[in-house]
């Protein structure tokens, strides 16, 4: 029946455009024209239908435009979902990159972290024995300071000794220095004297001329040349003594100047300045012209 109908329509359809091509002399009917006038009934439908089959091809057109436009649009969306879809592999990637990487960063920070627990551990028991050392040594030093000497009181004892051994050792030197001039005849044991004097043997001259005084011979130089000597070790209160004993012995002696001289010297030394100024005064008096004079006036900041 359907398609009956639809037969029918189109033949229908068909003898009305065969009607419509046929306008009439004064142009009434003309489907083409601008203003078309004087239609029938079937040709005004013609008309309305080519109307909107006019209108049906330009939304076709504008559809198919859009169409195409849409298709460009969705190859432009098609590559940037590409686009996306290759970054978003990537990232995936490099996700998984730096997972394994920060995975092999914890391990390797808690690798580190169990060494250094270790090491810290370590150092911990280390110091510990470092305390019990310590403590030890404590004890010791303790025990040291109370039952040993200190390190001064060590040293004192230690000069002692020394000096002890020094003493003994000048002793039995000097004794056997005795006992060796002890043997030689006076005149030899003074001409031994001098030596020991020149080569400056103090110590050996010194005992050489105790012994000759001993003896009683020449006592007055030989107090003069034990005097000298202890002056010039700048033992000035010994030579004091051995100095006045010689003048008193020989005043007249020819050393006497100089004797004089290294008195007042020794005085001034030992803070006896009134009769060391005495001593410069009587030498200049007694030997004006003598190289010790000129020495006393220095010694008094006279000038000549």
């Amino acid at each position: 029946m359907k398609s009956t109908a639809h037969a029918l329509l189109l033949i229908t359809f068909i003898s009305s455009l065969s009607f419509a091509t046929e306008p009439s002399a004064f142009g009434a009917g003309d489907l083409n024209s601008k203003n078309p006038y004087g239609l029938t009934k079937n040709e005004k439908v013609i008309l309305q239908t080519k109307d909107t089959l006019k209108k049906v091809a330009i939304n076709t057109k504008s559809q198919a435009n859009e169409l195409d436009s849409l298709r460009e649009r969705i190859d432009g969306i098609q590559s940037i979902v590409e686009d996306l879809s290759l970054k978003a592999h990537n990232n995936k990637i490099n996700l998984k990159n730096d997972k394994e990487a920060n995975q092999l960063s914890i391990n390797n920070i808690h690798e580190f972290q169990t060494a250094l627990s270790k090491k810290i551990e370590n150092n911990t028991q280390e110091i510990e024995k470092l305390k019990k050392m310590i403590l030890e040594l404590s004890t010791v030093v303790d025990d040291i300071n109370a039952h040993y000497v200190s390190k001064n009181e060590f040293n004192t004892l230690v000069q002692d000794v020394n000096n002890f051994k020094t003493l003994v050792t000048k002793e039995i030197h000097s004794h056997k220095t005795t006992v060796k001039s002890t043997k030689l005849g006076s005149a030899k044991l003074y001409a031994q004297a001098k030596v020991y004097f020149n080569k400056k043997y103090y110590t050996k001259a010194i005992e050489s001329y105790k012994e000759l005084i001993r003896r009683k011979y020449k006592p007055a130089y030989s107090h003069y040349m034990i005097a000298e000597m202890y002056f010039k070790r700048k033992n000035y209160a010994e030579a004091i003594s051995y100095f006045k004993k010689s003048a008193s012995l020989y005043d007249k002696a020819s050393y006497m100047p100089n004797l004089m001289l290294h008195s007042a010297v020794s005085m001034d030394k030992t803070g006896d300045k009134e009769h060391a100024r005495a001593f410069y005064n009587a030498i200049i008096a007694k030997y004006p012209k003598s190289t010790e004079a000129k020495k006393a006036k220095k010694y008094l900041g006279l000038s000549g």
